[in-house]
C-alpha cells in the first residue's frame, strides 16, 4: 500500500491485536473493573514516574473534551493555536463538554503558540471584568498540526506563563509518541516535569485499534472525572478491550519503537528531496508528517502512480504526507524515486 494519507488509516499492530484476542477469553468484570484495568494505573505511573490517574477512552475528541471540562468552567477560556485540533477539528466538542467555554486562538509559526503573543494575550485580559471569559487553561498540540514538536525549553516557558496566571496546561498528545521519540527525552520530562497538568495520550494513530487515555498529573483537575466520562457516553462496558490495547502499546516500549519507525520514514523522505528544486517543505520535519509545496502536475502524477496523500485545503499546490508504523521503507523509497524522477 502506497498510503501516505493518514496514520489513522494504518492497520492495528499485530501485538495489540493479539492482546485484544487474549482479552477475549471467558468473562470479566465490566465498566473498567477487570483485571487488566487494575494493572493499568500502576503501569502508567511507572511509565511517567509519578502519581497519575488514567482514564481509558476510545477517542481523542473525548479525551480533549473531558480535559476541557475538568480545567475550564462554562465562563472560562482555553488558549490554543488557531490550527489546533480542538479549534479546527473537534466540531465544537470542547465547548460542548465544558458547557460553553470559549476558545481563544493564539497565533505562532509552524503550528506552535508564540510565547510573546501568549504573554500579550494574558497581560491584556481582565480589563472587562465579568464581561469577558476567564482565561483558565492553555492547550498545546504535541506534535502540532504542522508536524512540529515543542521543545522542552518551549514547554517550560509556557509552564512559567501558565503558573504566573494560574492556568492549567493541557497537552493534546494524539501523536505524543512521535513527539517523545523526536525529543529523545523521558515521558516525565516531556509532560509533568515541564508543567503539563493533563495529557490526552494517543494510541490509535500509532498502532492501536481504538484506544486513547486522559492522564491527569495534577490532582487539582481530577474532580469527578469518572462521572464526566459516563455523562460523555464513553464509559465502555467491555473496557477490558481498551485496557488490553493500552497495556500492549506501552509494553516493552512498543509505542516508542513504532513511532521511531514512522519518524524515520518522514526524515528519509525529507532528506531525499531537500535538493529537489521542485519541492519546498512548508514546516520543519520533526516527527512523522511532511508538508510539501510542489507543482500541480507532479501532484497529479503521484496520484496517477497510486500514491495516496492529503491535498491541503485552501492550498492546491500543498500536500501532507503522513508516515506510520506500517509504512514500508520500500514504499517510502518508491515515493522518493517518483518525486525525484519526475
Amino acid at each position: 500500500m502506497k498510503n501516505f494519507r493518514s496514520d489513522n488509516e494504518a492497520p492495528v499492530h499485530t501485538d495489540i491485536m493479539q492482546a485484544i484476542i487474549d482479552a477475549n477469553k471467558g468473562f470479566s468484570e465490566s465498566y473498567g473493573y477487570d483485571d487488566l484495568g487494575l494493572q493499568l494505573t500502576d503501569r502508567f505511573q511507572q511509565l511517567f514516574g509519578c502519581w497519575c490517574d488514567v482514564l481509558p477512552l476510545t477517542t481523542g475528541t473525548a479525551a480533549n473534551g473531558i480535559a476541557t471540562a475538568l480545567t475550564t468552567p462554562p465562563y472560562g477560556a482555553i488558549l490554543c493555536h488557531p490550527n489546533s485540533h480542538i479549534n479546527v477539528d473537534e466540531c465544537g466538542a470542547p465547548e460542548f463538554f465544558s458547557g460553553g467555554a470559549k476558545l481563544i486562538p493564539v497565533a505562532g509559526d509552524n503550528g506552535k503558540i508564540n510565547m510573546d503573543a501568549l504573554q500579550h494575550q494574558l497581560e491584556n485580559s481582565g480589563h472587562h471584568g465579568e464581561h469577558e471569559s476567564l482565561p483558565s487553561a492553555i492547550s498545546l498540540t504535541q506534535c502540532t498540526e504542522s508536524g512540529t514538536v515543542y521543545s522542552l525549553s518551549e514547554l517550560k516557558a509556557i509552564k512559567k506563563i501558565a503558573r504566573k496566571y494560574g492556568l492549567a496546561v493541557h497537552m493534546d498528545g494524539a501523536r505524543f509518541a512521535n513527539a517523545l521519540t523526536s525529543l529523545n527525552v523521558s515521558a516525565a520530562e516531556a509532560t509533568w516535569q515541564s508543567g503539563v497538568d493533563l495529557l490526552s495520550f494517543g494510541a490509535t494513530k500509532n498502532g492501536a485499534m481504538m484506544a486513547e487515555a486522559l492522564i491527569i498529573f495534577n490532582p487539582a483537575y481530577n474532580q469527578q472525572i469518572k462521572r464526566l466520562r459516563k455523562r460523555a457516553g464513553h464509559l465502555i462496558s467491555k473496557m477490558r478491550y481498551i485496557h488490553a490495547q493500552l497495556l500492549a502499546y506501552i509494553d516493552n516500549d512498543l509505542w516508542l519503537d513504532l513511532a521511531t519507525h514512522a519518524n524515520r520514514q518522514a526524515q528519509l523522505f525529507s532528506n531525499s528531496v531537500e535538493n529537489n528544486n521542485q519541492i519546498s517543505l512548508i514546516h520543519p520535519v520533526e516527527a512523522n508528517e511532511v508538508f510539501c509545496r510542489m507543482p500541480l502536475k507532479l501532484i497529479d502524477y503521484l496520484e496517477q502512480q497510486g500514491f495516496e496523500f492529503h491535498r491541503w485545503p485552501g492550498q492546491e499546490d500543498v500536500i501532507r504526507l503522513v508516515f506510520s508504523f506500517a509504512t514500508h521503507e520500500k514504499h517510502t523509497q518508491q515515493l522518493i524515486d517518483a518525486v525525484n524522477g519526475f
